[in-house]
C-alpha cells in the first residue's frame, strides 16, 4: 500500500482502535453535552398546546336551485366566485395560513404578551406561524387539522377559539362578498342597458317613422309594428311578381283572338270575374243553343238572335277581362313604388332593430342574473362545521426531556469520536502495521508481543541464525529503533539479541553514518511511536545509505498470543 492511499483510505479496525485509545477524551465530550441537554431540558419552560378540526365545505357543491342556475351562467357564477375552480382544498388552505386570516390572531397574540412584559416589536407573521401553528388536511378528506402551541398556558384556549370563528366567519365571508359585488355590477350594467335599450328602440322607431316604413304594414301595436315591418322586402317582391304574372296573362289573352273556349277558361278561373254571373249567362246560352240545333239549322231566327247575343257577351267578358288584369296591374305597381326605398335604408333599419333586440335581450338577462343573486344572497349558508371543539391537551408538548438527553448522549459520543479521530490524525503517529509495511522499505521479519518479553528469546535465536547469520568479513549488526521506542523494551531486545548473536558486536544506534559501517541492519518499530513524517524522512535516508538492510521487527503491545 502507497503512502497516498494510506493517507486517503480509512482502516475501520484501525479507526475503532484509535477510539479505544482516547476513550477517555470521549466520555469526557459526552458527559459534557449531556450535562448541557440536561440543563436545556429541565430549564426549558413546558410548551403546551391545543387543537380543534373543522370541515372545509366546498361552496361548488350546494345544492340550492340559485346556486345551480348561477352554475349554468359561467360568466356570472365566476362573477361570484362559484366557478368549478373555486373549491380547490389545497388553495383553500394557503388561504387559511394567510395573514388575511390569521393577522388579528397574531395582533391578539401580541397584545397578551406585551401585557406580561415581553418585548414583542420584533415578532414577524411569519415567524409566529412557523413556530406556534401546524395546519394540514387529513388525507383524502376536507378536515383540517390545526394545533397551536405556547409557552402560556392560559393562552391556548382564546387564540384556538379565535381561529375556530375566524374560519367560520371566513367559509362565508368571500360568498358575501363576491355576491354583494356581482348585485353592485349588475345594477350598474342594468341602469346602462335600460337607457340604452329605450334610446336604440326610439331610434328605430323614427329612422322607420322618417322612412315611412311601419305604414306599409299597418297591423303593428305600438313598439312591436316597428319590428315586423321589415316584412317590406317581402311586400316589394310580392308586389314585383304579381305584375309579372299579369303582364303574362295579358299576352296569353292578346294571342287568343276571339277563341271563346279559351277565353271563357280563363275567365272563369279569375274569381272576380266569375262572380258578376257572365259565365253563368254564357253557359246558359250554349244550353239553349244545343236544344234548337238539335231541330234546327244555324239559319233560324231564333238561332241567330242567340248566337249574336253570345258573341256580345264574349266582347264584354274579354273587355272586362282586360279590365280587370289592367287594375290589378296598376295595383301592384302602386304597392311596388310604395315599397321602394332609398338605397342602404333597409340596411341601416335592419342593423337599428337588431341593436334593439339585442340591448333588449341583454337588459332581460342582466335583470334575470340581478333577480337569480337576490335569492342565493337571501339564502342562509351554514359555517364549515367543527367537528371537535377546541381543546388543551392535559400534558404539555415539549420539551421532550428524554429524546433531548438522547440526542445530547449521542451528539457527545459522535462529536467525541470525531474528536479523538482529529487528535489521531493531527499528532501523525503510525498505528497500522499495514501502514508500517507501506512507509519502510524493508520487509517484515518479526510480529512480537510486546508484553511478553519471555517469548523475544526464541524470536533473538531466528534472527541470528536466520537474517543476521555470518556471511563472512564483517559481522557487525546494526540495530536502529524507530521513532520513540520505549526504553524498557529496547533494552529487553537488545540484551536478547546480544545474547544470541553470541559474541558479534550489536550496535544499538539511530545514527545512519554510525550504522552503515555494519555488516548488516535491523529496524526496530512498535504502534504509535514514530510519526508518518519521521518514518517517511527516515526512509529516504535509508536510500540514501545504501547499506544492506535485513528487515524490521515490530513490538505490538495490542498482540494476542491465545
Amino acid at each position: 500500500m502507497s503512502r497516498a492511499q494510506a493517507d486517503d483510505e480509512i482502516d475501520l479496525t484501525q479507526a475503532g482502535k484509535s477510539l479505544l485509545r482516547h476513550k477517555f477524551l470521549i466520555a469526557k465530550i459526552t458527559v459534557a453535552t449531556l450535562v448541557l441537554s440536561g440543563l436545556y431540558a429541565f430549564t426549558r419552560k413546558p410548551v403546551w398546546e391545543g387543537q380543534f378540526q373543522i370541515v372545509l365545505q366546498s361552496e361548488s357543491k350546494s345544492s340550492s336551485g340559485a346556486m345551480c342556475l348561477l352554475q349554468s351562467n359561467p360568466g356570472l357564477a365566476n362573477l361570484v366566485g362559484a366557478g368549478a375552480g373555486s373549491s380547490n382544498l389545497e388553495t383553500e388552505v394557503q388561504i387559511l395560513e394567510s395573514p388575511s386570516v390569521l393577522k388579528p390572531i397574531f395582533d391578539f397574540v401580541k397584545t397578551q404578551k406585551a401585557k406580561s412584559g415581553k418585548d414583542t416589536s420584533k415578532w414577524r407573521y411569519a415567524e409566529w406561524f412557523k413556530d406556534n401553528l401546524s395546519i394540514e388536511l387529513e388525507k383524502g378528506t376536507s378536515v383540517l387539522n390545526l394545533e397551536y402551541r405556547d409557552t402560556d398556558r392560559q393562552l391556548i384556549l382564546p387564540v384556538i377559539n379565535r381561529i375556530s370563528k375566524a374560519y367560520q366567519s371566513y367559509s362565508g365571508r368571500d360568498r358575501e362578498k363576491g355576491i354583494s359585488q356581482a348585485i353592485r355590477y349588475l345594477d350598474e350594467q342594468i341602469n346602462i342597458y335600460q337607457t340604452k335599450s329605450v334610446t336604440s328602440l326610439r331610434e328605430a322607431q323614427n329612422f322607420a317613422v322618417e322612412q315611412d316604413l311601419t305604414a306599409l304594414q299597418g297591423n303593428g301595436e305600438d313598439d312591436n309594428e316597428i319590428k315586423n315591418s321589415i316584412n317590406i322586402e317581402k311586400i316589394r317582391i310580392q308586389a314585383a311578381n304579381q305584375i309579372r304574372s299579369v303582364n303574362e296573362q295579358l299576352k296569353q289573352l292578346d294571342s287568343l283572338n276571339d277563341d271563346p273556349e279559351t277565353l271563357m277558361y280563363m275567365g272563369r278561373n279569375i274569381p272576380e270575374l266569375a262572380s258578376q254571373g257572365l259565365p253563368q249567362a254564357l253557359d246558359k246560352l250554349d244550353t239553349q243553343l244545343a236544344t234548337l240545333r238539335t231541330k234546327y239549322t244555324d239559319k233560324e231566327d231564333s238561332i241567330r238572335r242567340l248566337l249574336e247575343r253570345r258573341r256580345l257577351l264574349i266582347e264584354l267578358f274579354k273587355r272586362q277581362t282586360y279590365g280587370y288584369l289592367y287594375a290589378k296591374r296598376t295595383a301592384a305597381k302602386a304597392r311596388l313604388a310604395a315599397a321602394e326605398r332609398p338605397k342602404g335604408v333597409l340596411i341601416n333599419y335592419r342593423e337599428l332593430l337588431r341593436t334593439a333586440n339585442r340591448d333588449e335581450a341583454t337588459l332581460i338577462r342582466l335583470e334575470g342574473g340581478r333577480q337569480l343573486l337576490a335569492l342565493e344572497q337571501a339564502r342562509n349558508e351554514e359555517p364549515w362545521e367543527l367537528i371537535s371543539t377546541p381543546t388543551l391537551l392535559d400534558n404539555p408538548v415539549a420539551p421532550h426531556k428524554k429524546k433531548i438527553m438522547a440526542l445530547g448522549l449521542l451528539a457527545g459520543i459522535v462529536f467525541g469520536s470525531g474528536a479523538s479521530l482529529v487528535v489521531d490524525r493531527r499528532t501523525g503517529l503510525v498505528f497500522s502495521t499495514d501502514e508500517l509495511q507501506s512507509l519502510l522499505p524493508c520487509p517484515l521479519l518479526k510480529h512480537l508481543p510486546a508484553m511478553a518479553k519471555d517469548t523475544w528469546t526464541d524470536a533473538a535465536d531466528l534472527l541470528a541464525s536466520g537474517p543476521l547469520a555470518e556471511t563472512g568479513g564483517n559481522t557487525d549488526i546494526a540495530l536502529i529503533p524507530l521513532g520513540n521506542m520505549p526504553s524498557d523494551q529496547l533494552e529487553v531486545f537488545s540484551t536478547e539479541l546480544r545474547r544470541a548473536l553470541k559474541g558479534r558486536k550489536l550496535l544499538v544506534s539511530t545514527d545512519l553514518r554510525e550504522t552503515s559501517d555494519c555488516a548488516t541492519q535491523l529496524l526496530l518499530a512498535a504502534p504509535g511511536v514514530a510519526t508518518r513524517t519521521q518514518l517517511s524522512q527516515f526512509s529516504q535516508k535509508l536510500a540514501l545509505q545504501g547499506a544492506p538492510l535485513a528487515g524490521w521487527v515490530l513490538l505490538d503491545p495490542e498482540l494476542d498470543l491465545g
